[in-house]
């Protein structure tokens, strides 16, 4: 009996040989490693809400030929599920939610918002895992803050989603990263791994782009509680409606540490080469313009730097929640009106879900960006959600939300400006636990 007992709980442990087990890769997208859940039961749920929005505003003008910026009351409905299940080999974490919105005063603005966050793990051998991270959506409005959520097995920080949208305008997007992780030895491991990423907007006066790129690690773990590495990576993208891209070649050096049993520090830091070409409008010298009849002319602008990159988070994971604090400098695809820029962020988070009753969570960040394309100038933005959530009877809970975003520039005008929304409805879940707010 002793003996069938042994060979079992080899079998058992057989799936985590090839797990890292040390503090979180932020080169591998990877969550605080507290945070690893092994189950979380899937659980649909129901909101219904009504509320009120400023700064509602579409690519246009008004009458008086300024940006528009409205303001009207509003029902939503928002439906979704989320959980995690495991099995021998394989991990699924999920969450997904759909909402739909009308205003009373402003049905232009009618619409739905959907957004996905999916993440496989599976091991295909004792040293060997591979896994899928995958961040999608739809929406109009763009009050996307990404938060660290327990269902699914990654930051989603760390994967390209819009967050910083001016206008209400139809946005498509998709994100994946594709990797294979190898456990070289107990203290050993490297990665390599694919992105690919999309985003297309209704309006042709905004950009879509489209990009892929790939990357390795290579990390060793000084101790049970450190790690260190290094790590590459190389993208391309490019833009639609306008002649412009943008090749990257970044490397880092990586440093993760336990702290204490629930605190964790990630962090990389190292430079990036950026390369960026688009069409440019440029004037042309008066004796040729008046010799061949035209003032200006389009040529291909072409730049190519270095920048010093940095991110890091620290964490602090609690048995039903966790608060955290991210920095980062980096290069990004802009937000549909602005082009490349590189973009200097800070965040920070808290989510938690009490046993019973209680379910809050809280999210802000800051963004300052500097274009490098189309535009040259600063732009940027903050701003705060939250969401406090109380069971009122069984299957059933009280919630209120709130949202504020301050979009600002000192070289455009017309770009400052306050947007707002506040929520207060009811939810509706199968079981005891509060719905989660993440």
């Amino acid at each position: 009996m002793s003996y069938r007992k042994g060979i079992a709980a080899l079998a058992l442990a057989a799936p985590l040989y090839a797990q890292y087990g040390g503090p979180a890769l932020l080169t591998r997208g990877q969550n605080p490693a507290a945070m690893s859940a092994s189950q979380i039961d899937f659980r649909p749920y129901l909101n219904l809400s009504a509320g009120y929005d400023s700064g509602i505003n579409g690519v246009g003008v008004n009458p008086n030929g300024t940006p528009v910026n409205e303001v009207s009351a509003a029902m939503d409905a928002t439906v979704g599920v989320s959980g995690v299940h495991s099995w021998r080999h394989t991990q699924i974490g999920l969450d997904y939610r759909l909402n739909l919105r009308h205003y009373f005063r402003q049905s232009f603005y009618d619409g739905s918002d959907q957004m996905l966050l999916l993440g496989i793990t599976h091991q295909l051998s004792r040293h060997v895992i591979f896994s899928i991270r995958t961040s999608a959506g739809l929406y109009t409005q763009n009050f996307n803050t990404p938060i660290l959520t327990s269902t699914v097995p990654f930051d989603p920080a760390t994967t390209y989603v819009p967050t910083n949208d001016f206008f209400d305008n139809r946005t498509i997007y998709f994100s994946t990263q594709a990797d294979l992780q190898v456990q070289k030895s107990t203290r050993l491991s490297y990665a390599i791994g694919a992105d690919g990423f999309e985003t297309r907007r209704r309006s042709t006066a905004l950009y879509g782009v489209v990009g892929a790129g790939a990357r390795g690690d290579l990390h060793y773990r000084i101790s049970r509680r450190s790690t260190i590495g290094l790590g590459y990576n190389y993208t391309h993208y490019s833009y639609n409606h306008i002649f412009s891209s943008t090749d990257l070649h970044g490397l880092v050096a990586t440093y993760g540490i336990r702290l204490t049993r629930q605190w964790e520090f990630a962090s990389t830091a190292g430079a990036t080469r950026y390369e960026t070409k688009f069409i440019q409008t440029v004037p042309i010298d008066p004796a040729i313009a008046a010799l061949i009849g035209i003032s200006s002319a389009r040529q291909v602008s072409y730049t190519r730097n270095w920048i010093p990159t940095v991110q890091a988070r620290l964490s602090y994971t609690m048995k039903r929640g966790v608060t955290y604090l991210s920095v980062g400098r980096s290069v990004v695809p802009g937000n549909g009106l602005f082009l490349t820029s590189t973009s200097t962020n800070a965040s920070a988070g808290y989510a938690y879900t009490a046993l019973r009753h209680w379910s809050a969570s809280l999210a802000v960040s800051y963004n300052r960006s500097n274009s490098l394309g189309n535009f040259i100038g600063v732009y940027g933005d903050y701003a705060a959600t939250a969401t406090l959530s109380r069971q009122i009877v069984r299957y059933t809970h009280g919630i209120l939300s709130a949202n504020v975003r301050r979009f600002q520039s000192p070289d455009f005008n017309n770009y400052n400006k306050w947007s707002y929304g506040v929520r207060l409805g009811l939810g509706f879940t199968p079981g005891d636990i509060p719905i989660r707010m993440w």
